[in-house]
């Protein structure tokens, strides 16, 4: 179980945060919402994967215990609960085994809901509380398991129906409301996040001052990994990317055993959870210390192109505006280095209208982060009429929405391409926050100009530095 420490989030900010889902269900109507944490998963005979808490849950509770469930009772009337935690029992055996829980009373106490119930309760409860209420709010369809538990709490309530109990008339997604109030991030959030960057920031130049030709990828994961948890961080936000020479081509590469090779690039995508938050950095990097000529005109054109997503990153704008600068930039170099054919495509408003860059750059320029590293919420206004086309248009930044900013360049080797370029990925990314005039990036405190990730490669000699 990871437990939060280092940033502790008030009571009032869940509490608060029910509140605020309570008034938007009131406002649709009223109902009873449902939000389960997630499921604990075996890893192999007796043995568990390390557990970790749902987003939703957490971020409406901030318990991390398993076997435990929110619900929310907008149509409870003064003196009853409207928050309602479900969590395990006190047991002294099981406490020897896997340390201290709260169990219901002290959890309803330390946590501020109105009250609680063993999670053994839940199947007896839940018919009581949904009974005439006007709406069920759940992520249905996310989880077959609870799908099947509200059927069972469903068909509980109509076995009510000759006294007059009836089942909610609607079903309401849940997701959409919790998504909304989790893209615009609270300053306490933006706080851990920030920490979170720093220590994934570290990890990256460790990994810099420790990359030697002649090493291994998972060498280098080993000190990205050890720095994370040196600094508190409880976890990887996802499985480190470390990838050697043409492997920097596999956009979700696992760390392997290649090889880091005198003349390869290295591309490392990874970074740390803390306190339940995300945080994502790509850095592309010379395995000696230093830049081909290729290497470097290559990388110049990414590291440019991500600098017209940072400008066009700010209120106001669409979540499309970052990608669309970034794309004219390495449609412009795909061009200059003919890695495009111009006999082909004369000009940048060729190669994109076309889509010609697709070839070397298929992913967009970044997503939402926060708890989630691909963090929840839509990318495209759904309330909003569609074009002439039929897609609905792309969402509007605002302050304190946070997003990745990650172009990149991926030449396989090929004919038609010029051998120069030949097996040479990059990818440069950091993680970015809506202010209210543009954007501030949290995850510099690693080098992204070539120059100076060189002179950092060159300063650490033979030895990591201590961190």
């Amino acid at each position: 179980m990871n437990t939060p420490t280092e940033f502790p989030i008030a009571v009032s900010v869940y509490q608060a945060r029910r509140e605020r889902l309570l008034a938007a269900m009131r406002a649709a109507g009223g109902g009873v919402a449902l939000v389960p944490t997630a499921p604990e998963a075996l890893r192999n005979r007796d043995t568990d994967y390390p557990y970790r808490h749902d987003s939703y849950f957490y971020y409406l509770s901030g318990f991390t215990e398993p076997q435990s469930f929110v619900v929310l009772d907008a149509t409870a009337q003064a003196g009853e609960p409207a928050s309602i935690l479900f969590c395990r029992t006190k047991d002294a055996e099981r406490e020897t085994w896997e340390g201290f829980h709260y169990g219901p009373e002290a959890a309803r106490e330390a946590f501020g809901f109105d009250a609680a119930f063993p999670i053994e309760a839940l199947d007896a409860q839940l018919p009581r509380i949904i009974g005439d209420a006007p709406a069920l709010f759940y992520g249905f369809g996310r989880s077959g398991e609870l799908d099947g538990q509200v059927r069972r709490w469903l068909d509980a309530v109509r076995a009510q129906s000759r006294s007059g109990i009836v089942p909610p008339l609607k079903l309401i997604d849940l997701m959409p409301m919790l998504d909304d109030m989790r893209l615009v991030k609270e300053e306490h959030e933006l706080a851990i996040m920030r920490e979170a960057a720093r220590i994934s920031a570290q990890g990256h130049r460790r990994a810099m001052q420790a990359c030697r030709p002649g090493m291994r990828e998972f060498e280098l994961e080993a000190e990205l990994l050890y720095t994370f948890r040196r600094h508190g961080a409880q976890a990887p936000a996802y499985g480190s990317i470390v990838a050697a020479g043409a492997n920097a081509c596999v956009l979700h590469y696992p760390a392997g055993n290649a090889v880091l090779r005198d003349g390869d690039l290295v591309l490392i995508d990874a970074a740390c959870e803390l306190d339940g938050y995300a945080s994502d950095i790509t850095r592309t990097f010379p395995a000696n210390g230093r830049f081909s000529g290729p290497q470097r005109e290559l990388y110049d054109i990414v590291l440019a192109a991500q600098q017209a997503a940072i400008d066009a990153t700010r209120p106001g704008v669409s979540f499309e505006a970052p990608h669309d600068a970034a794309v004219r930039v390495l449609a412009q170099g795909l061009l200059d280095t003919g890695i495009v054919d111009r006999s082909k495509f004369s000009t940048v408003d060729d190669v994109v209208a076309e889509r010609a860059y697709s070839r070397f750059y298929m992913h967009r320029t970044g997503h939402w982060i926060g708890m989630d590293v691909h963090d929840c919420g839509d990318y495209r206004e759904r309330t909003a009429l569609p074009d002439a086309e039929g897609a609905l248009p792309w969402r509007t930044l605002r302050a304190s929405m946070a997003l990745t900013i990650e172009p990149g360049l991926y030449v396989r080797a090929a004919a038609d391409v010029p051998e120069a370029y030949w097996n040479i990925g990059i990818r440069i990314e950091d993680d970015a926050i809506v202010t209210e005039d543009g954007c501030v990036l949290i995850t510099r405190d690693v080098p992204v100009e070539a120059d100076a990730i060189e002179a950092l490669m060159r300063e650490a000699g033979q030895e990591p530095s201590a961190v």
